[in-house]
């Protein structure tokens, strides 16, 4: 069930607090009224044979002077419209009381939604938080003394994040600069080795270097994906990208693994423009259709389409391969996460394609999603907004 705003909860709360105070105001009155119209009746039906004399006594009083075959017919009329005049009284002060307990809740809803305005602008500031966009999220001192408070303690928080993030974006990027030195001597010694005769080495020893040179290719590749994501946010995005231009590039690039692979390759991609970093979008595309060619079947095909519809550029990659069951696609986006983790490792995958893909659709303000393919397999469609 869907949960009420806060001004609607103002408006329902304050509306059935004045239909309350209105109905018990309407009743107290009610009964004053009807208290004295009932003593009226009772003192026109009472039968008094000393009118005169009181008239004589107290000239102050008026006395309605009515014949005494008049006095019955009279008595009746009065009753009825007494009981009328009753009827009507209560029925008018119901409607009076609906009608200003309405009134008061719509000028309540409009009342309480200017007051609450500072609150929206506030919940509408939070959602456009970005990793990418703390130091430009910050919000202003406002008049009101409760969301100072809070906007203080909001600007407080973004400011500890921002640093949080800083300090794991630096410690990445230290990390995987350490790492890549020893790795690349240690490919040295590797390449150095397979350079050189060893007529003494046996098959084991033949095995172990290979399965170190796998291993340390593997690493290699790891340390220069966490390089490129540490530095995403460096990288400049305002270049003009030809999509089309760009998308033939990759898959020139990509043909010669297709060919090993006896994978198709397909572009339909129109002539379109969008503002990025080329080299960024160049890598998130090269990565989906890397993995659409290794994760697909022998003679299956990968399309590559890209096409502006309004102010969204679409850009997808079909394969026709095994497909991602439905309750993983949200999770391939995960850094090291793999679907089949024993596959991922014979094709030399280290878990962080997607992830870096993820990242560079961030940055550029877009959204990513898993689709299946009717023809079978995956499709991986980004949108970014122009």
């Amino acid at each position: 069930m869907k949960k009420m705003s806060l001004q609607w909860r103002l408006t329902c709360i304050t509306t059935l607090c004045i239909a309350i105070i209105c109905g018990c105001l309407t009743m107290f009155v009610y009964k004053n009224g009807v208290y004295y119209i009932d003593s009226l009746q009772k003192a026109v039906n009472a039968q008094s044979d000393d009118g005169a004399d009181n008239s004589a006594n107290d000239s102050e009083e008026i006395y309605i002077s009515i014949p005494e075959d008049k006095w019955d017919e009279f008595a009746n009329d009065f009753s009825v419209q007494v009981y009328n005049n009753k009827e009507d009284y209560r029925k008018n002060s119901l409607i009076i009381s609906a009608l200003l307990a309405i009134l008061g809740g719509v000028a309540t809803y409009f009342i309480s939604g200017h007051a609450l305005k500072p609150l929206r602008e506030f919940s509408d500031k939070i959602e456009e938080v970005q990793v990418q966009n703390l130091a430009d999220s910050r919000i202003e001192e406002s008049k009101i003394k409760e969301l100072n408070q809070l906007s203080v303690s909001y600007n407080k928080m973004l400011e500890r994040l921002q640093d949080a993030f800083e300090v794991q974006r630096q410690f990445t990027a230290n990390a995987a600069h350490e790492l890549r030195t020893p790795l690349s001597l240690m490919q040295v010694q590797l390449d150095l080795y397979h350079s050189t005769q060893h007529p003494g080495s046996d098959a084991d020893t033949l095995q172990m270097i290979k399965m170190v040179t796998e291993q340390n290719d593997r690493l290699s590749k790891m340390v220069k994906t966490l390089l490129d994501m540490s530095e995403l946010q460096t990288v400049g995005r305002d270049e003009q990208i030809i999509m089309d231009d760009l998308v033939e590039e990759v898959l020139e690039d990509l043909e010669p693994l297709a060919q090993e692979k006896n994978i198709k390759l397909i572009g339909k991609c129109k002539d379109i423009t969008m503002v990025g970093s080329d080299i960024l979008i160049y890598r998130l595309v090269y990565n989906l259709v890397e993995n659409a060619i290794k994760y697909n079947h022998s003679g299956g095909q990968v399309t590559v389409t890209a096409y502006k519809e309004q102010k969204h550029i679409y850009l997808s990659v079909a394969d026709t391969g095994s497909g991602i069951p439905k309750e993983l696609r949200e999770r391939v986006f995960e850094p090291f996460f793999r679907v089949d983790k024993s596959r991922s490792r014979k094709l030399g995958g280290v878990g962080l394609g997607l992830a870096l893909v993820h990242e560079i659709v961030r940055v550029h303000d877009g959204s990513i999603t898993v689709k299946s393919n009717p023809s079978g397999g995956t499709i991986l469609e980004v949108i970014f907004n122009q």
